[in-house]
């Protein structure tokens, strides 16, 4: 895992770049944020779809909700970049259009739409 921060508006924020899974759980997602709070004292980190589990997709195991809880917990802000047209569900497509309203999880194509929206303090 490679950790880049990148200051957008004043505001910090951490890039991970990588080609392991590290959010495959409630516990990484708790590690995830601990790991780039000590590293770079960031609270806005954008992650690749490729390092959250399939599951986290599939809202049936509610292990989306769980994780997102633990970001809203610990004030921590998170954009998923990647392709997601691969979904059919129409849950979760509402889930993140939802979502991108709020001001805690984001999904969006590209790095540079992750950071306009969570360099808005």
């Amino acid at each position: 895992m490679k950790i880049t921060k990148i200051k957008e508006n004043g505001v910090e924020i951490a890039v991970i770049s990588g080609s392991e899974m590290l959010i495959t759980d409630v516990q990484s997602a708790l590690d995830l944020i601990a790991t780039v709070n000590y590293e770079t004292g960031c609270n806005r980190i954008i992650v690749n779809k490729s390092a959250v589990c399939e599951d986290f997709f599939n809202l049936k195991t509610r292990l989306a909700g769980e994780i997102l809880q633990k970001f809203v917990n610990y004030h921590v802000k998170i954009a998923i970049i990647g392709d997601f047209s691969e979904y059919s569900s129409k849950n979760l497509k509402d889930f993140i259009y939802e979502s991108n309203k709020g001001k805690d999880l984001f999904f969006f194509s590209n790095e540079k739409q992750a950071l306009d929206k969570l360099s808005i303090s």
